[in-house]
């Protein structure tokens, strides 16, 4: 079985965030956590807060303070109090990264 090819490449990195929104629609929240991968797209990362697919949050990269509104592409199901959450961003950032060597793909993804 032949899969769609990515928008962007995945890249595995522990990336210190900040992630900002409403949990269950109501109640603001801001949790410290870390990305899983990467790319010029978004993340995945690991979340306690509960969002869901289509919510808007904003994403802050700890270690070089940029931020980002993202909307959750997918939120899998909660495993010891955290779950796997991908996030978009509105617009492709890969300079969101810091990347010292971003894959080829993302050069293409700031153009696109």
């Amino acid at each position: 079985m032949q899969t769609a090819a990515r928008r962007s490449e995945r890249v595995l990195a522990d990336v210190p965030v900040v992630i900002y929104g409403t949990a269950g629609g109501h109640t603001p929240f801001r949790e410290e956590t870390f990305t899983v991968t990467i790319n010029a797209h978004g993340a995945l990362l690991m979340l306690e807060a509960k969002v869901s697919p289509g919510q808007r949050l904003t994403l802050s990269n700890s270690t070089n303070s940029e931020q980002r509104e993202c909307r959750v592409a997918y939120a899998g199901p909660d495993r010891a109090g955290l779950a796997q959450v991908a996030v978009e961003f509105t617009r492709p950032a890969p300079e969101f990264w810091a990347l010292a060597s971003p894959p080829p793909s993302w050069s293409a993804a700031k153009s696109g």
